[in-house]
């Protein structure tokens, strides 16, 4: 009867001592890796949706634009293609560590940003454009867009420097080296200074 008895109260123990260290490894951060690394990732996503969401915009500006000025045909073309350009060039979560799929990204993006400020700045020239109801609400939809592009791309920027800091950074480089060998730094979005300047929408 002893033996049982001590063959139960061993594996209530080693029971006890794997809980223990479990609890040990979660208490010295072995899970951050993978937070950090979701976290950045859900932050891109928010990224490119409203980069979309400035795209969805585009083709009504577009329209009401030519309806005003129809001899700006050249700077409506580039919007397009730029438009065209952009959404074609996307990144699956899984290669935010590629710096250049992530610069591709951001130069797709900036030649739509510099395309889409020089169709607003041709709008000067047509009073009737500026004042139509149609193009005011496009303007708004836009500007608030455009802030919301600068808070997901500033989130995102915040994100990776946490991923990528434990990443270099003591227990994080021994734990993902030991649990998660295929954790890689993530590319920053990174832009010039004139193509993190919201664009100037307001007329």
């Amino acid at each position: 009867m002893a033996r049982p008895l001590a063959s139960i109260a061993g594996r209530m123990l080693a029971v006890i001592a794997a809980l223990g260290v479990a609890l040990s490894l979660a208490g010295c951060g072995v899970n951050n890796v993978p937070t950090l690394e979701e976290q950045a990732k859900a932050r891109w996503s928010e990224v490119q949706n409203q980069y979309q969401r400035r795209a969805d915009l585009i083709p009504n500006l577009v329209e009401t634009v030519k309806g005003f000025a129809r001899q700006e045909e050249k700077v409506l073309t580039e919007v397009v293609e730029a438009r065209a350009k952009a959404t074609q060039v996307t990144i699956d979560a899984s290669k935010l560590t590629d710096p250049e799929a992530v610069k591709k990204f951001q130069d797709a993006q900036a030649q739509l940003s510099g395309a889409l400020g020089r169709l607003l700045a041709v709008s000067e020239n047509y009073p009737d454009l500026k004042s139509n109801q149609n193009f005011l609400a496009l303007q708004s939809q836009l500007e608030g867009t455009e802030n919301r592009i600068a808070v997901a791309r500033r989130d995102y920027i915040q994100a990776v420097q946490a991923y990528n800091t434990e990443l270099r950074t003591i227990p994080g480089k021994w734990i993902a080296g030991w649990l998660y060998p295929e954790a890689k730094p993530m590319a920053t979005f990174e832009s010039a200074p004139e193509n993190q300047a919201t664009p100037k929408v307001t007329f």
